[in-house]
């Protein structure tokens, strides 16, 4: 291993696996990364054991990519030694950035999971109602799982990040970005989001013309004009309160952004930014000078909205204000 190249490690949490194919996708750019770096630990392709990172000293590590949010002891065991062994520690992907999909099991706790998965599941057999446990003893010894944790929580909820690469999975174009900062060693200020300063919107061509709507479509019950906002076209579209930097390229081809890009600059909470840019256009689209409705208008508006959750806060539920449903103990 030479002792000019920078060390580098890959480390996969919860999350689909979408991030580590990602770096693939940088083709030949990949190149430009084994030319610069040793990767020293990337369980997917390498075979390497988490005792092989243990007995590394403090800070060996260069820069650590973790993707994946934090469900389980494992992973977050994984987490606070990585950050021990790494001088630079990346969140690279939205579910280490923001929670992502996996930070919609926020919505319940670990006792309704099990229940639904192990119990109640129509595909799943299981007559004496078992659920996994932390230990099981056999004759053989006894059998360890990591604790399932009843809340996911993102990468810094967890530990200390040094910078965020967001994106479901991150764009192969901030990848490559990323990496040129780093080989020249001209990272920005810690704690910065490595991806443009702007909304998705801004790098959207279609036509706006703040129209008001009066009814929301799913994107199954209307055929939109390409040129068009899709917002303004009824369906909805997380890009006005969603980060740039992946080309709008859901919107390139008549799908609306879905947000994984995370909150968009100077925007508190991504859920809450979309709530208010879809209630400044709400309404009773043709109705000439209506500015205030009855409750019952307002809940007719609001239940167009089939899944809130799973629309305002697919992919941040965990770093939002809500953060997950109330346990009652």
């Amino acid at each position: 291993m030479s002792k000019s190249k920078l060390k580098i490690a890959f480390y996969w949490a919860a999350s689909c696996g979408g991030c580590e194919v990602a770096v693939l996708d940088l083709n030949e750019k990949i190149l430009d990364v084994v030319q610069m770096a040793d990767i020293v630990f990337w369980p997917v392709a390498m075979d390497i054991k988490y005792k092989d990172v243990e007995v590394m000293p403090d800070k060996h590590i260069d820069i650590t990519f973790f993707n994946g949010s934090i469900r389980n002891s494992e992973q977050e065991h994984m987490a606070t030694m990585l950050r021990q062994k790494s001088k630079t520690l990346v969140a690279f992907g939205s579910c280490a950035h923001e929670g992502s999909v996996p930070g919609l099991a926020n919505l319940s706790d670990k006792a309704e999971v099990f229940d639904q998965v192990y119990i109640k599941d129509r595909s799943t057999v299981n007559p004496n109602g078992v659920t996994p446990k932390t230990e099981t003893c056999v004759k053989e010894g006894t059998l360890k799982l990591p604790e399932f944790y009843d809340t996911v929580k993102t990468l810094d909820q967890t530990v200390d990040v040094d910078y965020y690469l967001p994106g479901c999975p991150p764009p192969t174009k901030l990848i490559a970005a990323a990496i040129d900062a780093i080989a020249s060693n001209n990272l920005p200020p810690k704690g910065s989001v490595l991806a443009p300063l702007k909304a998705v919107c801004d790098e959207c061509p279609r036509k706006r013309d703040n129209k008001k709507i009066g009814k929301i479509y799913r994107v199954y019950e209307k055929s939109p004009d390409p040129d068009i906002c899709l917002l303004e076209q009824g369906i909805l579209c997380m890009g006005p309160a969603t980060r740039s930097g992946c080309g709008a390229q859901c919107l390139n081809v008549n799908m609306p952004c879905t947000g994984c890009g995370g909150k968009a600059p100077n925007v508190p909470e991504q859920g809450a930014a979309m709530i208010s840019a879809l209630a400044s256009i709400l309404g009773y689209d043709g109705v000439e000078g209506k500015e205030t409705y009855t409750e019952k208008e307002i809940e007719e508006l609001i239940n167009q909205v089939k899944d809130p959750a799973g629309t305002f806060y697919m992919y941040s539920l965990p770093a939002s204000i809500l953060k997950r449903k109330v346990i009652k103990k």
